[in-house]
């Protein structure tokens, strides 16, 4: 039984690792960074924003909403079900499960339809799950982020590299 769940943890860090630390993605330019302030929404779409953003929560000991609500987004782009099931289950352990340290904040409701739906998950398991955690970062994390020294320095600095050239 231990080495069974030896094997089963060393499969699962090496999935693990195969998740990028961060978004591969260029430099933004100034408009995309101001454009930040005016809408969430605009802040998730963007890689650049995304990744800030995920630094951001970092320092606030909030990660794990950015790597739950990606987890999410990569879920739904999947068509076939042994790996929907696989994926589905390796978030549901990683973010849902009140065993995980990475364990995001979510209600009693939206815990009980995600039990109902791991019965037969789907790339849609989570989305009530994801939008109550998007709206969590929106109204908590995202003033906060906009009066962060993290997204001021990066402002003053696109906007210095800017006027240079």
């Amino acid at each position: 039984n231990e080495d069974r769940e030896r094997a089963w943890r060393a499969s699962r860090e090496t999935k693990l690792e195969t998740i990028p630390n961060c978004e591969a993605c260029a430099k933004p330019m100034p408009e995309e960074v101001q454009g930040w302030a005016q809408s969430f929404d605009k802040l998730m779409k963007s890689p650049a924003g995304r990744n800030v953003f995920r630094e951001f929560l970092r320092t606030e000991y909030s990660e794990e909403n950015m790597l739950f609500w990606l987890a999410c987004e990569e879920l739904k782009t999947e068509c076939n079900k042994h790996t929907i099931d696989e994926k589905a289950r390796m978030i549901y352990e990683d973010y849902i499960s009140i065993l995980s340290p990475k364990e995001v904040s979510l209600d009693s409701r939206v815990r009980e339809v995600i039990n109902r739906k791991m019965q037969e998950p789907s790339s849609h398991t989570f989305d009530d799950a994801q939008l109550q955690i998007y709206t969590l970062m929106h109204r908590d994390s995202y003033p906060r982020f906009l009066n962060s020294a993290i997204y001021k320095s990066l402002l003053q600095s696109v906007s210095h590299s800017s006027s240079e050239s």
